[in-house]
């Protein structure tokens, strides 16, 4: 089945509007992409009648164009027909927003739309799901566009069975400034799952990275996943519900999915290189964002500097629990850095690794170290703890630690406190392209993304 009909549609029908109730999911939609997206739009309603003057269609045939994405948001018992009509009038896709189906055990009403879908080799996202959001060109979500936030357009792939998660997560790529390329609730996954997402992603210029929320697999559908993504060219990530039995259930009533043996689909992901399992959200972000700026892999030796004794003594106590080595540097190295600190940290700084240049450090103390550490082969990466409150550093710093990293070529990842005050020296790292943590953890995570992920 070809999919790009559903992420780049020049003709949008949306099924289901209400002439009546404008808070209705498919006007919600509707006037959304009417308003805010660069595609011709219609309205389909068996009633007919128009909303704000525009022509509501009774059926979709009646439509004086052809169709590229079908969204239908009408009542379960519905779809199945209203499915067979897209297919006979020749529409290239669908997203199948309604409720109603094997989560609410209506497995019937979905396995004829399977069925009907399959046999004619029509592509559909969900049922009971949000669909599809693409940034500047389409947002299928019934969700009040001033409700919204929504990531800068960048080079993430996001897949969910839960639309829920999927809002949430793009929220924090929001606070984070991790880019999106397109955003997907699969919901029950009925037709397209994320096995044919992955697959299409995969060759999709746009995007370099591919996230998934998993809640569950059907039969074989989690070795068929996971020795795709092994072969996939790009980052896979996966973060996975359903680990205890509470959750399995919970699973289970959410999207009739399998939730299946959690250990055992761990297992399997941590044998196959390329493949990054995130055991929690904040894991899903940090990988998200180091693997959108770096593909590249390391072994996992890192080069820690700090302005604060304690701050780099917990990222050393994080990369330790990460598996990541924070080996100490050679007396060369260290006198090579001392040498060239300013006077008055020079006597006070402790170069062992982390290098603590301690709250005197000015802006070219951390430039001169940082270019260092980049220079020696006993480390593989660099982690730059910065606190903007330290009276020598200035909003400068960010962009000029991005141009020691770009210059020498090695990964460079930084933790600044994420606060309006600071917003132009974090932004100084997120123009060039550097990823910035406003955790410890989060940054050292970004690390252990580079030492799990393969060479592309």
């Amino acid at each position: 089945m070809r999919l790009q009909a559903l992420f780049k549609p020049k003709t949008i029908a949306v099924i289901g509007v209400s002439t009546t109730n404008d808070r209705h999911p498919a006007n919600v939609i509707y006037y959304k992409i009417h308003h805010r997206y660069p595609v011709e739009i219609f309205a389909v309603n068996p009633h007919g009648g128009s909303l704000k003057d525009d022509p509501v269609f009774p059926i979709i045939s009646d439509i004086p164009r052809q169709i590229d994405l079908a969204v239908i948001a009408a009542r379960a018992d519905y779809v199945p027909e209203i499915l067979e009509d897209c297919i006979k009038s020749d529409v290239q896709s669908a997203i199948v927003v309604s409720g109603g189906f094997a989560e609410a055990g209506r497995l019937d009403l979905q396995s004829r739309m399977v069925a009907t879908a399959r046999e004619a080799r029509f592509p559909f996202i969900g049922p009971n799901c949000l669909g599809i959001y693409v940034p500047n060109h389409v947002d299928t979500f019934f969700l009040p566009a001033e409700r919204m936030v929504k990531p800068d357009t960048g080079n993430v792939a996001l897949i969910s069975q839960s639309g829920g998660i999927l809002v949430d997560q793009m929220i924090k790529f929001t606070e984070e400034g991790v880019g999106l390329s397109k955003a997907v609730s699969i919901g029950n996954k009925a037709c397209i799952n994320e096995l044919d997402l992955l697959n299409f992603l995969a060759r999709d210029g746009e995007t370099k990275v591919i996230a998934f929320y998993v809640e569950g697999f059907g039969k074989d559908e989690g070795r068929e996943f996971v020795l795709a993504a092994q072969k996939c060219p790009k980052p896979v990530i996966v973060l996975k519900s359903g680990k205890s039995s509470g959750g399995q259930r919970a699973v289970s009533s959410h999207t009739a999915s399998i939730a299946g043996d959690y250990q055992s689909f761990s297992a399997a992901l941590a044998q196959h290189d390329g493949v990054v399992e995130a055991l929690n959200e904040l894991e899903l972000v940090s990988f998200c964002e180091s693997l959108s700026s770096y593909q590249t892999s390391i072994d996992g030796n890192i080069g820690i500097v700090t302005g604060s004794g304690g701050h780099g003594a917990l990222a050393v106590d994080a990369c330790s629990a990460q598996g990541l080595s924070v080996p100490e540097l050679g007396e060369a190295t260290k006198k090579e850095i001392k040498d060239h600190l300013s006077d008055s940290v020079k006597t006070i700084a402790s170069i062992r690794n982390p290098a603590d240049l301690t709250g005197s450090a000015i802006d070219d103390d951390f430039v001169w170290t940082v270019r260092t550490l980049c220079t020696i082969p006993e480390i593989d990466c660099v982690i730059a703890l910065l606190l903007p409150y330290l009276p020598g550093i200035t909003m400068d710093l960010g962009a000029r630690l991005s141009s020691v990293s770009k210059q020498t070529g090695k990964p460079l990842i930084a933790y600044v406190p994420h606060v309006d005050k600071y917003r132009m020296l974090i932004e100084g790292f997120e123009l060039n392209g550097i990823p910035v943590s406003p955790s410890i953890e989060g940054a050292v995570l970004m690390a252990t993304a580079l030492r799990r992920s393969k060479p592309w």
